[in-house]
């Protein structure tokens, strides 16, 4: 081992992105762009440990693919986001790369480790080509140094400088603001970062997002509740009784919530929102599946259909069920078209049979954003 750790930094929002997808979560076949990060960087150099900062929704998520990583939650901003990931850093050196590089040529690894004593800070640089003007002044170009990461420092040095309420905008200008020194070494132009949107063309390269169709089942009963309002599928429902459930009880949509998460592996709604929780009582089933809808897309998804089975002896489903299938299209952002909609009785048997609560079950069906089809 090299005594050095490798910190991949995940845990934006990537609001300058301008698509639903967040970059960290587009697919390069099956992965996702960090763990094809992830699985490059190893490629070219054994570190002795590996840490990914996740943004707090996504980290049980981000479990799911791989137990050789560290998963840390991240802070609001990048350097709240490695003060989390230090801690868990044991070795003498650390490595620190934004996700958003996702090009980065072996020979900047292998210059960054093979460097690792001969400063506190190691940072790949670009050199620029063209005039540069500040303030209407034309400056010496040969002044100006691009800064990239990962940039390789020494642990506890780096620690230290980051115990400040300064925001730094990288590693090494923590480092020298206490002193520390820096050794700038070439960096290149493949080591780019995907930042908004039309940058995509960077990553043109790669392996395009796999066909996979994902599908998802959901099931969800309630019984009924005397004096209480009735949704199902986000409308009102003219009946005398609604759910009872630490939720408005919309049996329909908490039962296309847990398709939806089972589609991606994600779950279920008692872990996204759990009965508790106080925050959740009485909550609005719609602003759930919202919720749930945006981290679908977050994460590198989108849906293709959804189909519902209602199981009812009361009451009368048929004269919501157009009503219903668009209020469901609207939340799921889909066509009417791809939400269909069936209601069955229960022959009168069972608790649903005796008119004691209803019950649903849902088929949703996912496929990975097609970034190169933007």
């Amino acid at each position: 081992m090299s005594n050095v750790t490798l910190v991949i930094l995940c845990a934006g929002n990537s609001s300058r992105f301008s698509l639903k997808a967040k970059k960290q979560w587009l697919r390069v076949d099956n992965d996702p762009v960090w763990l094809y990060v992830s699985k490059k960087l190893t490629s070219y150099h054994d570190f002795d440990k590996v840490i990914v900062t996740s943004h707090k929704n996504e980290i049980n998520y981000m479990k799911n693919f791989n137990d050789d990583i560290t998963f840390i939650e991240g802070g609001d901003t990048r350097q709240n986001s490695i003060k989390n990931a230090l801690k868990e850093v044991e070795t003498d050196f650390v490595m620190i790369t934004d996700v958003a590089r996702v090009d980065i040529p072996i020979e900047v690894i292998k210059n960054l480790i093979q460097l690792k004593n001969e400063a506190d800070c190691i940072v790949p640089i670009l050199t620029v080509s063209d005039t540069v003007v500040y303030e209407d002044e034309t400056i010496n170009r040969d002044n100006i140094k691009l800064i990239q990461t990962p940039q390789l420092s020494k642990t506890k040095i780096l620690t230290q400088a980051l115990k400040t309420n300064t925001d730094f905008t990288d590693d090494s200008s923590a480092i020298k603001s206490i002193g520390g020194s820096i050794k700038y070494i070439k960096g290149n132009q493949r080591s780019k970062k995907l930042t908004f949107s039309h940058d995509l063309s960077i990553i043109e390269k790669l392996e395009s997002p796999s066909k996979n169709f994902f599908t998802g089942t959901g099931f969800d009963i309630h019984p009924f509740e005397d004096n209480k309002d009735m949704f199902l599928g986000g409308i009102k429902i003219d009946a005398p009784y609604g759910f009872k459930a630490h939720s408005d009880g919309d049996v329909l949509i908490h039962s296309v919530i847990d398709a939806l998460l089972g589609a991606c592996g994600a779950g279920d709604i008692g872990e996204f929102f759990p009965d508790t929780d106080n925050k959740y009582k009485g909550v609005d089933s719609k602003i759930l599946l919202e919720n749930i809808v945006k981290f679908i897309y977050a994460v590198g998804y989108e849906i293709v259909n959804i189909d519902l089975t209602i199981i009812a002896q009361q009451p009368k489903i048929n004269p919501y069920k157009n009503e219903i299938k668009s209020k469901m299209a609207n939340l799921l952002n889909l066509e009417k078209c791809f939400v269909n909609i069936k209601a069955t009785t229960a022959e009168r048997l069972g608790f649903i049979g005796r008119k004691e609560g209803v019950a649903v079950q849902s088929i949703a069906t996912l496929k990975y954003y097609d970034w190169k089809k933007r």
